[in-house]
C-alpha cells in the first residue's frame, strides 16, 4: 500500500478554507467575494476567478453556522447545485432557503457525529454559543486539525479535544472585535491588546504543532475609523504572545490563496508551504497587518452617513412609514425579558441623518413594552439616544443587512446626572446595554435569515 501524501490546507478567505487529502477535496464556510457582508474588505486585498470557481468540484461543503460572513448565498450560487453542503443551523429556514437556490443534497449537522466524506472525517462539535456556532475536527490519515472557526470552546468540548492532544494544527480565530464598543464608543472600556487569558488556557490544553491565526481576515471601507479601533490585535502581537507562551509551538500565517502540505515523516509533522489556490489571486501587498489607535475620536454619524447614497423618494418614506408606524407595532410585539431601565418611563430620541447632513427626528416614550410615538422630549429628559444614516436603515429593513455595517451609534453623548446614573445601574445583557437598544430590538430581535432573503430575492 503507498502511503498517503500528505494533508493539503488552503486559505480562501476569514474562516474559508479548502481541506484536500487522499482524493478528496472539502471546503469551509466558502466566501467568495471581495467585499463580503457588505463591507468587509479582504485584508490582504485578494480577487476571485469567478469562472473558475464555477467549475470546481469538491466531495462537500461545510458550513459551521448561518451568520453570512460564512454562509453566503451569493458565494454558494457560484456552486454546482449537486455539491452535497452540511450546514450547522437550528432553523429549519435556511434549509428552506437553500432549497429555493437550488441545491439539492443538503444536511443538517449534528453535534459530535463524525462523517466520513472519502478519505477525510469531519466531527462537528459544541462551540459556546451552542445555538448559533459550531466548531470541526478533521482527520486525514492520523493527521488531525482542529477549526475553531471564529467561536469560543465550550468547556466540556474543551475536556474532549484536551484528550485528544497534541493537536497537528490548530485554526484559531486571532482576533477580539470590538463590536459593541464601536457602537457607544464614548462610553466603551479601553481595548485589550494581548489576547484574552483564556485563550492561552485553552491553546495549553490543545498543545498544538502548529497555529494558523485564523478567521477575521478583513478590514472595513478605507474611510471607516473601524479600521483603527476595531482590530486590537495585529498578527505580530499573535504571534509574539503565542511563541513565547509555547515555544514548541509554530505560527503558519496563511494569506488568502495559500497553502501548506501537512505529512508525517519519521514520526514527525513537517508543514511545507505549496502552490496557491490557482482561482484566488493576491492583490498588492499581502505583509500587512492591523493597527491599533487608543482613544481615536470617532467621527459624527452626521459625517458618516455623508458616505452613503441619497434615498430615492420612496425609500425615504419606507423609511418614515417604519419609524411612525412599523416600529411601534414591532416593539410591542417583542418577547423580552425584564430591563429594569425601562421599567420607569424612558423618552428615546431616533435621530436619522441624509447623506446632505441633514436629520430627521423621531421621539418616543417608552416604558416596559410599551412604546409611543411623541412630537418632542420635555426638558431635560431625553434618556436614549440612537444615531443612524437612513441609508443604513434602509439597508438594514430591506437589505437583511447586519447590525456591524450599519455605523449606528448608541447613547454617545452626555444625560442629565439623574439618567446618567440610572445608566450606570443598568442590568443589560452585555457591558454597554446596546442589546436593548429599541431599534436593535426592532431590526434584529427574533428575525433569521434577512441577509439570505435579501441575496436570494436579488439572485432571483
Amino acid at each position: 500500500m503507498n502511503p498517503p501524501i500528505g494533508f493539503r490546507v488552503s486559505r480562501i478567505l476569514h474562516a474559508g478554507y479548502l481541506f484536500e487529502g487522499g482524493g478528496t477535496k472539502i471546503i469551509f464556510d466558502p466566501i467568495f467575494e471581495n467585499p463580503f457582508s457588505v463591507n468587509c474588505h479582504a485584508f490582504p486585498n485578494v480577487s476571485f476567478d469567478l469562472e473558475q470557481i464555477k467549475k470546481l468540484r469538491p466531495d462537500a461543503i461545510f458550513i459551521s453556522h448561518y451568520h453570512d460572513d460564512h454562509c453566503s448565498f451569493e458565494s454558494l450560487n457560484l456552486l454546482d447545485r449537486k455539491i452535497p453542503i452540511y450546514v450547522f443551523c437550528l432553523f429549519d429556514e435556511l434549509f428552506i432557503m437553500l432549497r429555493e437556490l437550488g441545491f439539492e443534497k443538503l444536511y443538517s449537522l449534528r453535534l459530535d457525529e463524525t462523517l466520513s466524506i472519502g478519505s477525510l472525517e469531519v466531527t462537528t462539535r459544541r462551540a459556546l454559543d451552542a445555538e448559533v456556532d459550531s466548531i470541526f475536527e478533521i482527520n486525514y490519515s492520523g493527521i488531525k486539525v482542529l477549526n475553531v472557526v471564529d467561536s469560543w470552546i465550550d468547556s466540556e468540548v474543551l475536556e474532549i479535544l484536551a484528550a485528544k492532544a497534541p493537536w497537528d494544527l490548530v485554526l484559531w480565530p486571532f482576533q477580539t472585535m470590538r463590536e459593541l464598543e464601536v457602537l457607544a464608543p464614548t462610553r466603551a472600556s479601553p481595548a485589550s491588546r494581548s489576547l484574552p487569558p483564556e485563550w492561552l488556557d485553552q491553546l495549553k490544553l490543545l498543545n498544538p504543532k502548529f497555529v494558523v491565526p485564523s478567521s477575521c481576515q478583513f478590514r472595513l471601507e478605507d474611510w471607516s475609523w473601524y479600521n483603527q479601533t476595531f482590530f486590537p490585535i495585529s498578527y505580530a502581537q499573535f504571534q509574539n504572545e503565542i511563541e513565547s507562551d509555547f515555544p514548541k509551538c509554530k505560527i503558519l500565517r496563511l494569506n488568502p490563496s495559500e497553502s501548506v502540505i501537512l505529512q508525517n515523516q519519521n514520526s514527525e509533522l513537517t508543514a511545507a508551504r505549496a502552490e496557491p489556490i490557482p482561482w484566488l489571486e493576491p492583490l498588492g501587498n499581502q505583509n500587512v497587518d492591523y493597527s491599533f489607535t487608543e482613544n481615536l475620536k470617532a467621527p459624527r454619524v452626521q459625517e458618516i452617513a455623508r458616505h452613503f447614497p441619497e434615498l430615492s423618494s420612496a425609500e425615504s418614506k419606507r423609511i418614515d412609514d417604519y419609524c411612525r408606524l412599523e416600529l411601534p407595532a414591532r416593539y410591542l410585539s417583542i418577547e423580552r425579558e425584564d430591563y429594569s431601565y425601562f421599567s420607569q418611563p424612558r423618552f428615546w430620541r431616533l435621530v436619522l441623518y441624509l447623506a446632505n447632513g441633514s436629520a430627521t427626528t423621531y421621539n418616543y416614550l417608552i416604558q416596559q413594552n410599551h412604546i409611543k410615538l411623541i412630537a418632542d422630549v420635555p426638558g431635560q429628559q431625553l434618556s436614549w439616544l440612537t444615531e443612524i444614516s437612513s441609508y443604513k436603515l434602509y439597508c438594514a429593513l430591506e437589505k437583511g443587512e447586519g447590525l456591524t455595517s450599519l455605523y449606528l451609534r448608541i447613547n454617545d453623548c452626555s444625560f442629565s446626572t439623574e439618567i446618567e446614573k440610572d445608566l450606570l445601574g443598568r442590568d443589560g445583557d452585555d457591558a454597554l446595554g446596546v442589546g436593548k437598544d429599541p431599534l436593535i430590538c426592532c431590526l434584529y430581535t427574533g428575525i433569521f435569515g434577512a441577509y439570505q432573503r435579501a441575496q436570494l430575492r436579488k439572485l432571483s
